[in-house]
């Protein structure tokens, strides 16, 4: 029976950031909000108050979507401390049908004890295994966090993860595989503006060179400095190639960027540093004025962005990791470069710039396998069978 002909549910979506913080895992849960919304559900999300101008411990809309932040006095490297947290989540849990969890997220085993008091059933969104720098402190956290999270797991109704692809490399999900269902991230983008696009590669291209791109924060897993150091092997077949950074760079729990001072003072005439890009048309316009977008990272749970800059017409190396390769390999747009190896990364885009030709599907064929509506009907149908089984 379809979903849209059933009641309306009302969901309540437990993460760390909303709206308006900006990653991928805020993107992908703001997107499945507000599509539900649309579709006539309820739907609260209950979040952190991350910065000081954001109401306190208010109720806010957005879209359609009721936002509750609550006061976060204390930070721990990417998470934080809500002392209101637990008599919040209770009463929020008890007037709704079904919890959806995205994680990684510290409050999952609170969740799931309160999720089992009152009966409701739980399903869990995985967006990445936990990945910190090393040190002792982060080695507590992450050890912490995972052992939070096998609480929250034996009692969740069901596991979502992005690919089975990454289900099966994560430790995260791996001991729970009899709970994990395969469902793609909702992903949609505008149509690029063929002017503006024009205007950027006018601005980014050095004498008629290629534009790579980079989209994503400049943290240590995401390894921006193997894209830099690429670029010795990249110069040696096209010397006016630029790099075009979007994403933040600056970032307060790590110090990624600092550190690589060297490297970029290097290379500082050929790299170009946009900052955090918050308008989709911007994004779709970004990547549709570079020649390929580059990826290098060590971890990655999918990496929205590829599909992104396939939808905007742009062709991806990524590197060779669970989870971050499926879009390359299930659309052929684009080449797999080896992991931490900056000259595989730099030959693997040297080939994309020599064959665009190969690289390039319609937005079609990306589309139909990528489909926005596709994904939101299985997380819907999952929410119902659970919901049912709950016996509500």
């Amino acid at each position: 029976m379809n979903g849209h002909a059933r009641h309306k549910l009302k969901i309540l979506i437990c993460l760390l950031y909303y709206f308006p913080h900006r990653t991928g895992l805020t993107i992908h849960v703001q997107r499945i909000a507000e599509e539900f919304v649309r579709r006539g559900h309820e739907v609260t999300v209950l979040t952190a108050r991350y910065k000081s101008d954001l109401p306190r411990d208010d109720v806010v809309m957005h879209k359609g979507v009721r936002v509750v932040r609550l006061w976060a006095p204390i930070r721990m490297s990417r998470g934080m401390i809500m002392p209101a947290y637990p008599w919040a989540a209770y009463k929020l849990i008890k007037e709704h049908d079904v919890v959806s969890i995205h994680l990684p997220m510290l409050e999952t085993a609170l969740i799931a004890l309160l999720a089992q008091m009152v009966h409701r059933p739980i399903v869990a969104t995985h967006h990445g295994d936990l990945i910190l720098p090393d040190g002792l402190f982060n080695r507590f956290i992450q050890g912490t966090m995972f052992a939070m999270y096998k609480f929250m797991a034996k009692r969740a109704a069901a596991l979502i993860a992005y690919s089975e692809d990454y289900a099966r490399h994560s430790y995260y999900l791996t001991p729970f595989m009899n709970k994990v269902s395969v469902v793609y991230p909702p992903i949609h983008m505008p149509l690029p503006n063929p002017q503006h696009v024009e205007a950027l590669r006018a601005e980014w291209s050095q004498n008629g060179g290629p534009v790579i791109g980079f989209a994503g924060r400049f943290v240590q897993e995401k390894r921006p400095d193997l894209l830099i150091r690429a670029l010795e092997t990249i110069n040696q077949h096209y010397p006016n190639a630029r790099i075009v950074f979007a994403g933040e760079h600056i970032i307060k729990y790590e110090d990624t960027w600092e550190r690589h001072q060297d490297l970029v003072n290097q290379y500082r005439d050929q790299l170009i540093f946009l900052g955090l890009m918050e308008d989709p048309q911007d994004m779709a316009d970004f990547y549709a004025a570079c020649d390929v977008l580059a990826l290098t990272s060590d971890s990655e749970c999918f990496a929205l962005v590829q599909v992104e800059a396939m939808l905007s017409g742009t062709p991806v190396v990524m590197t060779d990791i669970p989870g971050g390769r499926v879009p390359v390999t299930v659309t052929g747009m684009g080449r797999l470069a080896k992991a931490g190896d900056p000259v595989s990364i730099g030959e693997q885009i040297v080939e994309v710039l020599r064959h665009p030709e190969q690289y390039r599907r319609s937005r079609q064929e990306i589309e139909a396998i990528f489909s926005f509506q596709e994904t939101v009907d299985r997380y819907e149908q999952h929410f119902y069978k659970h919901v049912s089984a709950n016996g509500r």
